[in-house]
């Protein structure tokens, strides 16, 4: 199998890996859309690439691996992932959780939570978000502001709007969010902490537009949509 240029060890991995599908993923789809849709091309070897091939690299062993001491770029013991300043999330919290429910908890009422991540699975929530952008969804460093062992970045997360959302039809558009981070990483560069601060609603806002069949789109263009009333995000 083809080496994935953005996920260094993908595959040269050892036989012991338990892999959640049985082997390790491949990346063609994603890596095609990332391809075409980045902001820059950052050279090889520099600082920009290595956080970006990095996080990536963490974000493949997040999704597909099921055990944390098979991680090659985390630091099992120490590890913790706060985001929007929430509480930190241990590794093995973190594993049971799942990517998305990890970075979408949300302290909203759950009426106006358009995601619930309580109610998730790890299963259910890779499904939900793969069904609505079928190409993926697209991960880029946009600047690096400064080296290890604490490195402060701002990054660009995208997709198209190409599948359901629940109920919400597709509108073939595409949907983005931007936020920056930082990650503390030990002598050996395993990362100990991942801190990000982000605004869901950037993401979200795309995905209610969609029609829902119980609150159709009106041509009235002095009334607003139902789906705006029902999405606390959309304004």
């Amino acid at each position: 199998m083809a080496k994935d240029r953005y996920r260094s060890f993908l595959h040269d991995e050892p036989d012991s890996i338990q892999w959640r599908h049985g082997g390790p993923p491949t990346y063609d789809v994603v890596n095609k859309l990332f391809e075409e849709g980045r902001t820059k091309e950052w050279p090889e070897g520099s600082l920009e690439e290595t956080v970006q091939n990095a996080i990536k690299s963490y974000e493949m062993e997040l999704s597909h691996k099921t055990r944390l001491q098979d991680f090659r770029t985390i630091n099992p013991e120490k590890f913790k992932l706060f985001v929007n300043g929430r509480e930190g999330l241990s590794g093995e919290e973190t594993l049971k959780l799942g990517s998305y429910n990890a970075l979408l908890q949300s302290s909203l009422p759950e009426d106006l939570q358009p995601y619930k991540a309580d109610k998730e699975t790890f299963e259910s929530s890779h499904e939900l978000f793969r069904s609505a952008f079928p190409r993926g969804f697209a991960w880029e460093v946009i600047k690096v502001y400064s080296g290890p062992p604490e490195i402060a970045f701002k990054f660009r997360h995208w997709g198209f709007f190409e599948g359901p959302y629940k109920e919400h039809a597709p509108t073939g558009k595409m949907v983005q969010f931007y936020g920056v981070g930082t990650v503390k990483v030990d002598d050996s560069l395993k990362v100990e902490e991942v801190e990000l601060y982000y605004d869901p609603a950037e993401m979200f806002g795309g995905l209610l537009s969609g029609k829902h069949p119980s609150h159709p789109i009106e041509d009235d263009g002095n009334k607003a949509s139902p789906t705006s009333k029902q999405c606390p995000f959309s304004t």
